[in-house]
């Protein structure tokens, strides 16, 4: 099995690119209601780019593609109930991860 490019923060609710955090799926849900969502955005970010110069075509996909990140538990309220903040898109360094973060080896970062 490949080993995962981005190291994982060890509660699993992140994983790190180049410095920074970014919320994992929540892996509560099951694996077709996952599945569909994940296709869901795909198809989503496909007409993203496929949307051209059209400012409404564009909007409308940009709106599918953060509706299924927010199922997804990407985005949107966190998906874990132990009341832990949510550091999605900030610099590990300025999280309680920064720890963590600065004890990988350089082999481990992003």
């Amino acid at each position: 099995m490949k080993k995962n490019a981005f190291p994982d923060t060890p509660d699993g609710r992140y994983f790190v690119v180049r410095g920074r955090l970014w919320r994992k799926s929540n892996p509560g849900l099951d694996r077709d209601k996952r599945d569909a969502l994940v296709l869901e955005l795909m198809m989503a970010r496909r007409a993203v780019r496929t949307a051209g110069a059209d400012p409404v075509a564009r909007a409308d996909a940009r709106r599918r593609v953060d509706k299924a990140k927010i199922a997804l538990g990407e985005r949107g309220p966190v998906w874990w109930l132990d009341g832990d903040p949510d550091y999605n898109r900030h610099l590990v360094k300025n999280t309680a991860y920064a720890e963590w973060y600065a004890g990988l080896g350089d082999s481990e970062r992003t």
